[in-house]
Parts: structure tokens; C-alpha cells; sequence
């Protein structure tokens, strides 16, 4: 098998092979090639931590030594063969969570949990956070609690076999799919164990696939199927036309391979899908050749034949071969725009569009007419209200303003993209109104409303533990990284701040109002703009002063928010230099110091590691470099909040542009509560877009 990391920093240890580690964008790629049918039963895949150390003897040792003894004992006598628990008290407190393959007997999981705890202190050593992956089980400790948040899959691990199939690659992607789905929905939905195996019948080169999947017992079904989801979306980029691959992650996983690796019969049994399968090409037909019947003896009919046929095939070939020739000289010859047609919006987007259309009558009903009292907020784009509609599915209905300047077609156009991004950390579109002369966004509600209405209150802000706050700025990351990255729609927030991060019922960050800005404007979507769309404090120096913006805006806006997030203060107080010391200066000053502990939020002193502190806040000032290049990718900054075999690079002083009197005019950011914010317009030349990664991963 080969292995990739998603996530964390990983170190597979085989017993054969060659180690070859390549810098991908978010992840190792460690390629090991070894027999198909080779076992890791042995050898365990291990990812560790960055959470802190302990020392041998310690307290934390100790507790770590009661888990293991607790989670044997609980797997291996539970009906799931899942078990998690903490032991001891703050700062030495333990959290683990071990889970056994679905067809393990009892005895084999106590012992699998057994060695995997000691496997886990022996190759992460002292770390307090480690996963260790074998093939029977897998093993987590953290001193994090990440018990509860069953909807993040942390630590992932790609696994390939280093064989090829040999049949018709997209035909053999499209039935492992198939297979993997069907195990996925039977798992989900059938088995209290969240686990289930299956077989499908391919061809004659590989009779058979067999594929599991698997997520912990703990999980909702739901969240079980959107966990398997989101990792089966990631098979066409790694284990496309391999013969075998898997997925492991702490909360759920999946395997397939053409040779069978699970004990027992399979859970479910699919034919070869004929949809799949390769038609055989028809054959071609009978080509009439009619001879006009003469007194010819037979001999010389053939002749004849032949000398007709000899003359007239060179002149057909030869009328083809022009034929083909114009053709491509005319084809060549086209206009640009005609070779383009992914520029415009197809038939079926618009109908996918027209499927989210709500009667304004509906949404009427749903605010109370737009009653003030169901008012969220207001921002320079429109209102945005509370509404609930007649299933019961509470909604925030964005009125966009008259003012916004397109048509009812072209908006359209623009919703076409902002339908089409789907992520967890970024809030979801529930329908549009185009009637009656109003445009009107519906979108997910979130009950505990933006990031500035808990952080900034010094009250609520107590809500928000160590715990929370690292959730929401890796969350955020997330969101980005898909936004610049992995969507095929690569946008530009450009006006990434607290008030616009929504957070769900469980302190989910959702990205808010992303892709918006391309609804109100064609010059806001080239990389150099005359209406710089922002927020003060968080606008990065080139875009805010020459209106030059590239993913690399958004990132600076993220370091922002990061610093926000950890210190409890905003980055936008007062532009005057005697009254007031702004975040960005205040965070240097301590940094350089030493004593950025000092100027983190007063609620986290003395209740979160400073080691990681230290390290969220480095991340965050290499984010608001003043030179765009020397600011990383946001896939390179997930694996730096993940991971922690990576060197990070010492940041430069940051520049905190503060803008002179008169130079902007000021109009109201939108955003989802109440917040005023200012935008500027700036006359600016060119600039060429830079997505440089200055952050080099080194393994350790």
C-alpha cells in the first residue's frame, strides 16, 4: 500500500519498501511500494499531535495508562467494539477513543487496542496527542476533548495499493463508487454497529470487488453518511485506477481492494451494474455492392470491379482528407468567444437555479412581511431577517437592495456559482425570490448568530474555550482553502471578517456572504478593481490603498481574524495613533517580547496551551505579511493548523495601513447582524495575480 496524509503530519512505518515524501498542497504523500495483499497488522500507520508533551512518569502517563487498561476492557466487551473516555483533571486530563474493525472477534480488538496504545507512545513519543492506525483497530489520545465533535474526521490517511487495474480505468472507478456507496447507505442506515461490507461482480480481469465501510457507533446516521461522503469525494484525486485503497479517519473510513480482506461473508452482494460495463463495439454493416448483371464471364466482373474500386477509393480519401482540412482551418478560425461556451450558463444550470425558486408570498409569510422585529441586520447590499417557513426550517432571508444594478437574468447568471459551492463551513443557499420587482437570498439560519455578537461581549465570550476558538479558526481555514482551492469556482471573499462567520448550534463556523460580491458588479471580479469592497482592519495594504486583490487578500483578512480570535479584540478600534494602539502592533509588540500570552483573551489565560497558542498566533502573523508572496496558500495553512512536523517560517514585522482623512468615501459593509463597517473606492493600475507559497513543509 502507498499512504497520504490528510491532515495531520503523518509517518508511515513499513517493513518493505522505498519512502519517497512529495509536497502536495494540503498534504505528505507517502509512497510505499509493497505487495497488494501485504498487511499492516504489524506495522501501524501513525499521526502525531502537536497539542503539547508530556514527561515519562508524569501524571499524564499515568492517566494514559488507566485509558488504555479502560478502552481494551470496554471494546472488546461492547456489542460495537467502540469505546472512548477521559481520565484526570485539568492540565493532565486524557481524552481516547478506540474503535475495532466491524468483523473483529472481542478477543482480537482488546488485544488490537492493547498494542495500539503502546505503539502510540513509542512512535509519537511524549506527544499527548497521537492516532496509531492498524488494520484490525485504531487508537486516539489527545489532551483536547475531542469526544464529543463527532462531525470532524480528524487525522486522515490515504492508503493506495501500488498496482494498477487493468481494466478501463473510469469503468472500474464507476463500480467501486457504486460498491462503496451501497456499503455506505447500508451502514449508515441498518447496522448499529456503522458498519458494513459488500461485493460486486466486475469482469473477467477482475471478477470481484469487495469494499468496507465503517464510522464510530457514536455517530448519527446522518453524520455517518456525510462523514463517508466527504471522504469517498476524494477517491478520483488519490486511488483513481488503483486496485485497492483506503481512507481512515477517527470518525469513519472505507476500504476496497479486487481480493477479499474482511472476515466472513460480505453484508451485501451487487451485481455488475451493466450500466458500467463496456458494450461491445456493433459490428459494421453489410456494405451492398450492386453489379449490374451482364453476359461478363465471373473473372472478368471481379476485374472490373476491382479496377472501379482501385480508381474511386484514392478519390474519396482525398475528398475527405480536404474535407478534414477545411474544417480544422475553420474550427482554427473560429472566435474566441465560440470556443468558450463555459462562459455562459447552460439550460440545466438555470433549471437548477429555477428548482430553488421560492413565491414571494412564502417568504412574506415566513419574516411576517418583513416585520422589523425579525430584523438580523442591515449591511451596504440590503436587510437580512428571520424567518421560518411552513416545515417548520428556520431561514435568514437576505433583501438585496434596489440599487444593485442587475437584471433578473443576470442574476441568475451569478447564483449559478454561488449554488454550486457546498461545504460544510460555508452557509448554505436555500432558495432565491426573483418577484414583484425584489431579489431575495434564502439562506441556512444560524441560531448562535456571528463570531463578534459572543467575542467582543464581555459576557458571552466566556462561551468560547480554547476548544471552540481553535475549532472555528480551522473551520474557517477550511472554508477558505475550499473557496481559493478546491471549488471549481475558485473565489475571492474579499470581505473575510468576524461579523460575516456564522456559527451553527454547535459553534460550526459557516463563511457567509462568500461569492456575493461578484453579484453586484463585472469590475469586482478581475484582479485589480476601481470599488474596493472591505472592511477597515481587516483590508489588506494592496488591495486597500492600489486596489490590487488575489486569494492572497483573503488570507491576510484570515491572519486578521485569527489575532481577533485568540486576544478578544477588534482589529478596527480607532484610526488615531494617540488614542489608541492598533491589534496588528499590539500583537508585534508582545511577540517580540515574548510575552504574547500577556495579550491573549483574559478568559483563555492559565485554561489553554501556551504551546499552541504560540503557535495560532505565529500562523496568524505569517498571514498578514505586508507582501502577498511571502503570505501562504490556505492549503498550506491547514496543514500548519493541523500538523506538527512542519518548520514555520519567522514572520516579518506586519504593516498597519491606517488611511488618510478624506481619501475614501464610506458606505456599510453587509453582514448578517448588525455591524457597521467601511468600504472604500480607489482609482488603480494593474497588478499580475500572485498565488506564490513561501511556507516550505519539511518532514520531520
Amino acid at each position: 500500500m502507498a499512504t497520504a496524509a490528510r491532515g495531520r503530519g503523518a509517518s508511515p512505518r513499513l517493513a518493505a519498501g522505498h519512502l519517497l515524501f512529495l509536497a502536495l498542497p494540503s498534504l505528505l504523500l507517502a509512497l510505499l511500494l509493497l505487495s497488494p495483499r501485504a498487511t499492516a497488522q504489524a506495522q501501524p500507520w501513525q499521526v502525531c499531535g502537536n497539542t503539547g508533551n508530556y514527561t515519562a512518569n508524569s501524571t499524564y502517563q499515568s492517566n494514559l495508562a488507566s485509558l488504555a487498561t479502560a478502552l481494551s476492557r470496554n471494546a472488546s466487551s461492547s456489542r460495537t467494539l467502540f469505546a472512548k473516555g477521559s481520565v484526570g483533571v485539568l492540565p493532565d486530563i486524557a481524552y481516547a477513543l478506540a474503535l475495532c474493525r466491524g468483523d473483529a472477534n472481542a478477543t482480537a480488538c482488546g488485544s488490537c487496542v492493547t498494542t495500539a496504545f503502546q505503539s502510540a507512545q513509542q512512535l509519537c513519543a511524549f506527544d499527548k496527542d497521537a492516532t496509531v492506525y492498524y488494520d484490525g483497530c485504531y487508537l486516539r489520545f489527545s489532551n483536547m476533548d475531542f469526544l464529543d465533535d463527532t462531525t470532524s474526521n480528524d487525522n486522515e490517511l490515504i492508503l493506495m495499493n501500488s498496482l494498477n487495474v487493468s481494466s478501463p480505468v473510469k469503468v472500474f472507478d464507476a463500480a467501486v463508487r457504486v460498491l462503496l456507496n451501497a456499503t455506505g447507505d447500508y451502514a449508515a442506515a441498518n447496522s448499529t454497529r456503522l458498519f458494513a461490507t459488500g461485493e460486486e461482480a466486475f469482469d473477467a480481469t477482475d471478477p470481484t470487488i469487495y469494499g468496507l465501510t465503517q464510522c464510530t457507533p457514536d455517530m448519527t446516521p446522518a453524520d455517518c453518511r456525510r462523514c463517508l461522503g466527504d471522504i469517498l469525494g476524494i477517491m478520483p484525486r488519490y486511488l483513481s485506477g488503483r486496485q485497492g485503497g483506503r481512507v481512515l479517519g477517527v470518525r469513519c473510513n472505507f476500504r476496497y481492494e479486487v481480493y477479499p480482506f474482511f472476515t466472513g461473508g460480505p453484508t451485501l452482494r451487487l451485481p455488475a451494474p451493466s450500466s458500467l460495463s463496456p458494450s461491445p463495439a456493433p459490428a459494421p454493416p453489410p456494405v451492398p455492392v450492386n453489379v449490374t448483371p451482364t453476359a461478363t464471364p465471373p473473372g472478368k466482373t471481379r476485374n472490373k470491379t476491382g479496377i472501379v474500386l482501385a480508381i474511386a477509393l484514392p478519390i474519396v480519401a482525398a475528398v475527405l482528407s480536404i474535407s478534414t482540412a477545411c474544417l480544422c482551418f475553420f474550427w482554427r478560425r473560429r472566435p474566441a468567444r465560440e470556443q468558450t461556451p463555459s462562459d455562459s450558463t447552460n439550460v440545466g444550470d438555470i433549471e437548477s437555479i429555477n428548482s430553488l425558486l421560492l413565491d414571494i408570498s412564502t417568504l412574506r409569510a415566513a419574516t411576517g412581511n418583513f416585520d422589523e422585529s425579525n430584523r438580523l441586520g442591515e449591511g451596504g447590499f440590503g436587510a437580512v431577517y428571520k424567518g421560518v417557513l411552513p416545515d417548520g426550517q428556520e431561514i435568514a432571508v437576505k433583501r438585496l437592495s434596489q440599487s444593485s444594478g442587475q437584471g433578473i437574468q443576470e442574476l441568475k447568471n451569478e447564483l449559478v456559482l454561488v449554488a454550486k459551492l457546498q461545504h460544510k463551513n460555508l452557509v448554505r443557499l436555500v432558495g432565491v425570490c426573483l418577484q414583484e420587482h425584489e431579489k431575495l437570498l434564502v439562506y441556512e439560519y444560524m441560531p448562535n448568530r456571528s463570531i463578534d455578537t459572543i467575542l467582543f461581549d464581555p459576557e458571552k465570550n466566556k462561551e468560547l474555550d480554547w476548544a471552540k476558538r481553535v475549532k472555528i479558526i480551522n473551520g474557517i481555514a477550511r472554508g477558505l482553502q475550499y473557496l481559493h482551492e478546491d471549488s471549481q469556482l475558485k473565489i475571492i471573499h474579499r470581505d473575510l471578517k468576524v461579523s460575516n462567520v456564522l456559527l451553527d448550534f454547535d459553534y460550526t463556523p459557516k463563511i457567509s456572504d462568500f461569492g456575493l460580491a461578484r453579484l453586484f458588479g463585472g469590475d469586482q471580479s478581475r484582479e485589480v478593481t476601481s470599488r474596493v469592497v472591505g472592511t477597515y482592519g481587516y483590508m489588506a495594504p494592496e488591495y486597500a490603498m492600489r486596489g490590487h486583490y488575489s486569494i492572497k487578500s483573503d488570507v491576510f483578512s484570515f491572519g486578521i481574524l485569527i489575532l481577533e480570535i485568540l486576544t478578544g479584540r477588534r482589529s478596527s478600534g480607532s484610526f488615531n495613533i494617540e488614542e489608541s494602539v492598533d491589534l496588528l502592533s499590539l500583537v508585534w509588540e508582545h511577540w517580540t517580547m515574548g510575552t504574547i500570552v500577556e495579550v491573549m483573551d483574559p478568559s483563555l489565560r492559565g485554561k489553554a496551551p501556551a504551546q499552541q497558542m504560540l503557535k495560532y498566533v505565529h500562523i496568524g502573523l505569517l498571514c498578514v505579511q505586508d507582501n502577498p508572496v511571502d503570505r501562504p496558500m490556505m492549503s498550506t495553512v491547514n496543514v500548519m493548523l493541523s500538523g506538527s512536523t512542519f518548520s514555520l517560517q519567522a514572520p516579518l514585522k506586519p504593516v498597519f495601513f491606517i488611511p488618510k482623512s478624506g481619501y475614501y468615501s464610506t458606505v456599510s459593509s453587509e453582514s448578517y447582524p448588525t455591524a457597521s463597517q467601511s468600504t472604500a473606492n480607489v482609482k488603480s493600475g494593474a497588478i499580475s495575480p500572485n498565488e506564490v507559497s513561501i511556507t516550505e513543509l519539511e518532514p520531520r
